[in-house]
């Protein structure tokens, strides 16, 4: 690693230090390794650079240890991307306060220039689930690079459904990138960093909290050509990322839910300020005529699932075909069978012991598919 690298790691570890005031340090000292170098005093005379700042720099050979981030960095098979690579997302180096350094498992390819972040709640109805991983499916299917922030409920389904396409997807995280967040994802970052990237800013070991993650969030707007917004209730961090993709002039969509859902009260918010919409793939690559010509695209249709070879009582089957991919009540699974009580109950315990149905909170069911 080159001593402007390593020393834009070490700007990076700084606490306080963010991309705007390096950018200010920059244009003063014209070199990473210059600033690094400076004294206090010299510190202090660039615009933007206060006592606090100038001491934590000039102190950092004390405070920090750069040769064990840079052992880490080789160690977990990670690499740094900074601003003049190549590699760097394009998109991102057009905000106003771009990273001034990545960490990246996996890869980052000039196609990835035409990507759109999938973001929404971590608290998530089937519906949600479905229309995420259904929407990702058809971009990645189609070429479009799918970003999301690895988080629990509409970020997993988004990567999910990119995947199940074969397609790319990058996972932006809001800690570093050593740490699972959640831990129950750790499968799907390995399979993210195949098949696409895992990225971050933060260093090795920093937890993800309440300024980490609008952090994750701006990333993941500005390295999109736009922000589709599947689920998400009024306080969402999923809005976040939206109000940063109009901030720098990109696209956001919403897809509508239920009136009476919180989780869809956020998308509808989106869209009474004047968000596109979103019922299909169709909807978002409209607005990029220019990279997806209607001639050379045909959306698929949601992605087909393949359900295991079991054999079904009669009772089962009359369940299942009166089941959908809504959830229903159990009354309505009986009016829909015609079987009594009882024998809905026998075949509903049946499905869900095969995994071809779900119960969900208040007696409501689905098929698992």
């Amino acid at each position: 690693m080159d001593d402007s690298r390593e020393a834009l790691v070490a700007l990076n570890m700084i606490e306080g230090v963010g991309p705007v005031r390096v950018r200010q340090l920059l244009e003063h000292f014209g070199d990473p390794a210059a600033i690094l170098k400076a004294s206090r005093s010299q510190l202090q005379q660039v615009r933007g650079i206060g006592e606090d700042t100038a001491n934590a720099i000039a102190s950092w050979e004390q405070d920090l240890d750069l040769a064990a981030e840079l052992k880490r960095i080789s160690d977990f098979g990670c690499r740094i991307v900074i601003q003049s690579d190549p590699e760097y997302p394009e998109m991102l180096r057009q905000i106003y306060d771009p990273p001034v350094v990545l960490y990246v498992k996996g890869d980052l390819l000039p196609a990835d220039k035409n990507s759109v972040a999938i973001v929404g709640s971590r608290m998530t109805t089937p519906y949600g689930v479905e229309a995420a991983r259904r929407l990702a499916y058809q971009l990645a299917y189609l070429g479009v690079t799918v970003v999301s922030g690895g988080a629990r409920g509409i970020d997993t389904a988004a990567h999910q459904g990119a995947l199940a396409a074969k397609g790319r997807t990058i996972a932006v995280i809001g800690t570093g990138i050593n740490i699972v967040w959640p831990a129950e994802n750790k499968e799907l970052y390995d399979r993210i960093a195949g098949s696409g990237a895992v990225l971050t800013q933060f260093p090795f070991n920093r937890p993800g909290d309440k300024q980490s993650f609008p952090i994750r969030n701006r990333i993941v707007a500005g390295m999109t050509l736009g922000t589709l917004v599947v689920e998400a209730n009024l306080t969402s961090g999923a809005l976040i990322t939206a109000d940063f993709a109009t901030e720098y002039g990109r696209q956001v969509f919403a897809v509508p839910g239920r009136i009476d859902s919180p989780r869809s009260k956020g998308c509808h918010e989106l869209i009474k300020k004047g968000a596109k919409l979103c019922e299909g793939a169709e909807d978002i690559l409209s607005e990029f005529e220019y990279l997806f010509p209607a001639s050379n695209r045909t959306v698929p249709g949601p992605e087909p699932v393949a359900l295991p070879a079991l054999t079904l009582s009669e009772n089962e089957q009359k369940v299942f075909d009166a089941l959908g991919k809504e959830e229903i009540s159990i009354d309505e699974v009986i009016r829909g069978s015609g079987l009594p009580v009882s024998a809905v109950s026998a075949a509903l315990l049946g499905l869900e012991m095969k995994r071809l149905a779900k119960q969900l909170p208040g007696k409501m069911f689905l098929r698992n598919n």
